[in-house]
């Protein structure tokens, strides 16, 4: 089924893009068009073996001087899975994966460190050809997480930013007894999303993933992302009506204003 958006908006004012501040909008002549495919529950592996695929497709079409003229999204939900990251430790894994074969575990080629995935997750990975935009990783993370900040924002959730560290967080009132955080933190900061990317000749695959509806116990078998001193969370915990598919919706809608894209919304089976 396809669906085009039915409202476009204009880049955002200039900021300087490592700032916690709202970072800007990428803006070409003409907008650059997008396919963002809602594709369901998908094997960690099968959604990874077909980010590798486009950008392979984007790859031989440019050397073929044949460019292809769009930009796709994925947007699903994966299985229960952890994953680590090119660089990432063992030493974050409370399990054995040679002997607890309960948890599945693979080593993927994004950066970042030990991640989980699983339903009520809302997952999305660009596959965005950073020539039309910026040719700059970093400058591409942030705006990654602009897209999160604005996608929480929907819900009137304020997403931040907090330094030296990626992702997105929120601020939850600390209760009684709870020491989930360190009491060396001023504010319960608590990580909402991850954010995990790699470029492949400027061609863009990984991305992000927003807690919703997801068992948060599910982290317990892990340190995510490395950082032992700071909770997860979900966008349940602070609005329990709202809906994987609105997260969707909004994440979709999200990216369209951030990187400045004609987007249209499909759902499918594949995105090949």
């Amino acid at each position: 089924m396809l669906m085009r958006l039915g409202w476009r908006r204009h880049a955002l004012s200039s900021a300087r893009c490592f700032s916690s501040a709202a970072t800007t909008s990428a803006t070409a002549t003409a907008a650059r068009q997008c396919v963002a495919y809602r594709l369901g529950s998908v094997e960690y592996e099968t959604a990874w073996d077909w980010q590798k695929q486009l950008i392979q497709q984007r790859i031989v079409a440019a050397r073929e001087e044949k460019p292809i003229a769009n930009d796709v999204v994925l947007v699903l939900e994966h299985p229960s899975v952890y994953t680590l990251g090119r660089g990432a430790t063992m030493a974050n894994v409370r399990f054995d994966p040679q002997v607890d074969t309960q948890h599945k575990l693979i080593r993927v080629d994004r950066g970042g460190e030990v991640t989980y995935h699983g339903p009520g997750q809302v997952v999305v990975y660009p596959i965005l050809d950073l020539h039309h935009y910026k040719k700059d990783l970093h400058w591409y993370l942030r705006q990654v997480e602009e897209v999160v900040i604005k996608t929480l924002a929907a819900f009137d959730i304020k997403g931040e930013r907090v330094d030296g560290l990626t992702g997105v967080w929120v601020e939850e009132e600390k209760a009684a007894g709870d020491a989930s955080n360190s009491s060396a933190y001023e504010r319960d900061m608590r990580k909402i999303a991850a954010v995990g990317t790699h470029a492949t000749r400027w061609i863009t695959m990984h991305g992000f993933a927003i807690n919703t509806t997801t068992d948060l116990s599910a982290f317990n078998q892990i340190i995510p992302c490395g950082i032992d001193d700071r909770a997860v969370t979900s966008i349940e915990r602070l609005k329990p009506n709202v809906t994987t598919k609105d997260v969707e919706r909004a994440a979709i809608a999200a990216i369209q204003e951030v990187f400045g894209v004609d987007m249209t919304m499909v759902e499918a089976k594949s995105p090949l």
